[in-house]
């Protein structure tokens, strides 16, 4: 017998495999768009004119909700 992994998990009600397949394609094509965004990043060279909106990682306090 094989061994399956599982990938997601029904909290309440019945899903079907229609269902189970479309949120896979959702959340697969929405992994795919963040490496296609990753790698588009990294050919790019950084400008800060360009990425005026990201802002640098500064001090948060011990009391910050970050």
């Amino acid at each position: 017998m094989e061994s399956v992994e599982t990938v997601f998990r029904v909290e309440r009600g019945q899903a079907g495999e229609d269902e189970l397949t479309a949120i896979a394609v959702v959340l697969l094509a929405l992994h795919r768009r963040g490496q296609e965004e990753s790698e588009s990043e990294a050919e790019q060279p950084s400008s800060p004119a360009l990425n005026w909106w990201k802002r640098p990682n500064g001090y948060a306090s011990p009391d910050s909700w970050r």
